[in-house]
């Protein structure tokens, strides 16, 4: 530092600030600074200046489930609002939701060092207390119950439920049919009692569910079955993945959607706009969710107190796969046996 300093003609407190980015350092003092560092060849230590500081510049991201659309855009959110904010992430993935596995996988982020963790537990723990943390890791928590003890940052699961089956009810549909997410899941547990809710607080007749397990195969079996009752002209899927399934279903048992059934969506993955037909869907706001978690973390780190519930609302895309109910269509459907 002293001989970047020397040749650029500044202090080394000045080349302190621009290996810090400090705003302050007026552009052309910046440029020979850097110039000095280039011709140089120094690199800032940032382990060392990470000890100086007492801070690493770094969040850590323990999740289960990448294969699942709505942990990965989460995380991609986390990681793309840490960046904007000067921090690194870093993820370790879990292969099962233990005790053992968070607690190892919290050591692991202390010996990797890193400032704050987020933690997106899309599935409960298998152990019923939550894993005993080192005090000092400040803790954000995605999709979970652990209001309380530490600040949780989810999407308003139960809402975009509520306005998914209520715009069916509005089109006119006798009652809404469901097709579930996996039982262990936070997500899928809101979004199928949502549903039921809605559906008794209307004075509807509640179907039994269908159990998917957020993959388009758990769909398409769950399609099939649907395609059997004839009273079926509506369905709330819970995510769009196992949605695109249930329109192969109902097209292979040649169901028009939405002449015959309306199919209702939950996330608005990219492709969701090109299924066939084009799929009404609740879009989440991932984005939205990862500035908060990395607001929250960062919050803490500050040493604010951040606690309770912040709930990111989901928005109603209407497309094409969904229509009032075609006149006579359910009475139709069982003189033909439940399909066509």
């Amino acid at each position: 530092m002293a001989d970047v300093a020397a040749l650029a003609g500044v202090s080394s407190q000045t080349v302190s600030r621009v290996s810090n980015g400090d705003p302050a350092v007026i552009d052309s003092t910046r440029q020979k600074v850097l110039d000095a560092m280039k011709e140089l060849g120094y690199r800032p230590n940032s382990a060392a200046r990470a000890l100086k500081r007492g801070e690493f510049r770094a969040i850590g991201v323990i999740t289960m489930g990448l294969s699942s659309t709505g942990n990965v855009r989460t995380l991609e959110a986390i990681a793309g609002s840490a960046a904007r904010a000067g921090y690194a992430v870093t993820l370790i993935p879990l292969d099962a939701p233990t005790q053992d596995n968070v607690r190892g996988a919290f050591t692991r982020l202390d010996e990797l060092a890193v400032d704050a963790v987020v933690l997106i537990m899309e599935v409960h723990l298998l152990d019923t207390t939550a894993p005993t943390l080192p005090p000092h890791v400040k803790v954000v928590v995605v999709d979970s119950d652990a209001t309380g003890r530490f600040p949780v940052v989810d999407t308003d699961q139960r809402q975009g439920a509520r306005t998914a089956v209520q715009h069916l009810l509005d089109l006119g549909h006798e009652t809404v049919w469901h097709v579930s997410g996996p039982e262990e899941s936070f997500a899928a547990d809101r979004r199928s009692d949502a549903w039921q809710a809605v559906l008794r607080e209307e004075g509807r007749r509640v179907p039994p569910a269908q159990r998917g397990d957020w993959t388009p195969e758990s769909g398409y079996r769950a399609g099939l079955r649907l395609a059997e009752e004839a009273d079926c002209t509506a369905v709330f899927v819970a995510n769009d993945q196992m949605a695109l399934g249930v329109l192969r279903a109902f097209h292979e048992r040649g169901l028009r959607v939405p002449q015959d059934v309306s199919v209702v969506g939950f996330d608005d993955i990219a492709e969701a706009a090109s299924f066939i037909p084009p799929l009404t869907t609740m879009r989440q706001d991932f984005a939205r969710v990862g500035e908060l978690c990395v607001d929250a973390a960062l919050r803490e780190l500050r040493g604010e107190t951040v606690t309770g519930v912040r709930l990111v609302p989901t928005t109603l895309v209407e497309r094409a796969s969904t229509a009032a109910p075609r006149p006579g269509a359910a009475a139709t459907r069982r003189r033909a046996g439940g399909r066509h």
